[in-house]
């Protein structure tokens, strides 16, 4: 028997809307309040149609946090400007409404092995800041290493923001970048 596609693109709008309502509902009730009758209600859609596509909360919030994270700033090549607009990002990203929950989802070690979470997140991560660094060195930069980026800019701002350390701003952000660029700014 010959398979037909539901015409009108309804495969999209059901994900849209389940998307949307998963985020709603984790800004709501955080992440561990979220269940799929809950997001198929708020999505209007049959729960089976949720249980079939995502099977779990935990598949389902990783999807949500990878296509609600977006693309980070294309590189330029002026490393200080670049880095700088990358810390800017990630931060950004992360004090989202319910982004950390997104984030602590798509590393959660119950996700099945197809996503691969933590192996996912941190190679995406990681190609960003290689790219960035890339058209640095190609821009004529010495730029520092994959490690010193995440270790001097990307760790503290994850930590900064787990715990809700006061200061962690904009402003916070770009002096990481600029410190690790060569080139600090004063705060």
């Amino acid at each position: 028997m010959a398979t037909t596609r539901r015409p009108g693109g309804r495969s999209a709008r059901v994900q849209a809307a389940v998307h949307r309502a998963v985020t709603e509902l984790v800004v709501e009730r955080g992440a561990d309040q979220v269940t799929i009758p809950a997001v198929a209600e708020r999505a209007e859609v049959n729960p089976t149609t949720v249980y079939r596509r995502w099977g779990s909360i935990p598949a389902l919030l990783a999807e949500v946090a990878i296509v609600a994270e977006g693309g980070a700033p294309a590189p330029t090549g002026d490393l200080r400007a670049d880095l700088a607009d990358f810390a800017e990002w990630t931060l950004a990203d992360l004090a989202r409404p319910g982004g950390i929950a997104f984030f602590r989802a798509e590393v959660a070690a119950d996700v099945d092995d197809r996503r691969a979470g933590l192996r996912e997140c941190l190679k995406r991560t990681s190609a960003t800041i290689e790219a960035l660094l890339d058209r640095a060195r190609e821009a004529g930069h010495e730029p520092p290493t994959l490690a010193e980026v995440m270790d001097r800019v990307v760790a503290p701002l994850y930590f900064r923001v787990v715990f809700s350390v006061p200061g962690t701003d904009a402003a916070y952000a770009r002096h990481l970048a600029h410190a690790v660029s060569g080139k600090p700014e004063s705060r």
